[in-house]
């Protein structure tokens, strides 16, 4: 028979491993999530950020069987929905998406309080790759015409970006380091204002982000890609050359990654469940077709994938920015 101190002894080894699977919220990891989730964009609402967040939301929502509120915290180059991020408590219910921008190159460009190691990677969203495009009328009918006025008067071409410390940006300020081709960047505060000066002709070209609206203009004979981004040619672009096509190695990270992430520390089995929650929304025909098919990886991109964007773009932009 067993003696009183033994079954006390009992019970606090008992209360105590119950503890231990308790999260910093006050929840149990494993019977994660018993509320409701709020998933936080640090952009504007109304483009591809909002988009790809609010439609991962819902269908998060549908599959856990929890509310998921959608915020937009815009302000600082993506700081203060991160800084709002990293400073929850790491148990599941805020939740934002995060770009190499947000949690990189804003932190190596402003003194903001975290870095991307305050973060725990859950899985990518949506991938966006660049393009730099001209407008209709442009003097600059392909990529070597574009490039031969660049080079024969350094600084003269003047390229649109969405923001002074954007993948975008510094891809140009690459362009000229390392391969003597300078133009002017001229910032703007996204897609929107970009698109209007192009085609008023205040800039002779952008470095843009292929979303949606993009792609109207480029179906409309509004916008003319002459280079993309990615590492090949984008199957629906297949006669627009690569930066690595035509020389310039190396600049293949002005695209964008749409990672969803939580705050750094959180429990595996809620990063767990939420990375294969991710992975079968982007399964469903219907969420693929709502964020764009070529948005969307054709192999899922892990939270190890993720992590990895976000290291490599560091190990590039430190020595540029840092």
């Amino acid at each position: 028979m067993r003696t009183a101190a033994a079954l006390v002894g009992l019970a606090v080894v008992a209360l105590l491993a119950g503890c231990g699977e308790e999260q910093a919220g006050g929840g149990d990891a494993a019977s994660y999530p018993t509320e409701s989730i709020r998933l936080l964009v640090p952009y504007d609402a109304g483009g591809p950020t909002d988009l790809t967040t609010r439609t991962v939301g819902a269908c998060l929502e549908s599959e856990l069987g929890q509310t998921v509120v959608v915020e937009n915290l815009p302000g600082g180059s993506g700081a203060l929905a991160t800084t709002e991020l990293v400073g929850a408590e790491p148990d599941g219910y805020t939740l934002s998406l995060v770009t190499a921008g947000t949690t990189v190159l804003t932190p190596l460009a402003n003194e903001v309080g975290y870095t991307k190691d305050d973060i725990t990677p859950i899985g990518v969203m949506a991938e966006v790759p660049s393009v730099l495009a001209v407008g209709a009328d442009s003097p600059y009918a392909s990529a070597e015409d574009f490039f031969a006025a660049v080079e024969a008067d350094p600084g003269a071409v003047s390229v649109g970006v969405p923001g002074a410390s954007t993948p975008q940006a510094i891809e140009l300020q690459r362009l000229a380091d390392e391969h003597g081709a300078e133009v002017t960047t001229v910032p703007f505060d996204g897609n929107a204002e970009m698109t209007t000066a192009l085609l008023g002709g205040n800039v002779d070209a952008v470095l843009i982000n292929a979303s949606l609206d993009v792609v109207e203009n480029i179906d409309a004979g509004s916008f003319v890609p002459l280079v993309a981004s990615s590492e090949e040619r984008l199957s629906w672009l297949p006669d627009t050359p690569t930066f690595t096509e035509l020389g310039y190695e190396g600049l293949t990270l002005s695209g964008s990654t749409f990672g969803l992430a939580g705050p750094a520390g959180l429990p595996d089995e809620v990063a767990g469940t939420l990375e294969d929650t991710l992975r079968g929304c982007l399964e469903q025909e219907e969420v693929r077709q709502q964020l764009g098919d070529r948005y969307v990886p054709e192999e899922f991109g892990t939270a190890e994938d993720l992590r990895a964007v976000l290291d490599e773009t560091q190990e590039v932009y430190e020595p540029i920015l840092g």
